[in-house]
């Protein structure tokens, strides 16, 4: 790998905690009321959020770019 890439990918991980971190540190009752929710779902609807997710995520990323 070069370090061009190494250090894309250290920059996208470093924003990906940041993004994460934003809505636990603004209003943790919220965060950990959306938790309790996420636990009582089905798997089925789980693996629907994160291929949502993923593929806003490859749209954003191929719109971007």
């Amino acid at each position: 790998m070069n370090e061009e890439l190494i250090h894309s990918l250290l920059i996208a991980t470093a924003l990906v905690l940041i993004i994460e971190g934003i809505m636990p540190f603004l209003n943790p009752t919220m965060f950990k009321r959306t938790l309790l929710q996420t636990v009582s779902m089905s798997d089925r609807q789980v693996r629907l959020i994160g291929l949502i997710s993923m593929f806003t995520g490859l749209i954003f990323l191929y719109w971007i770019n």
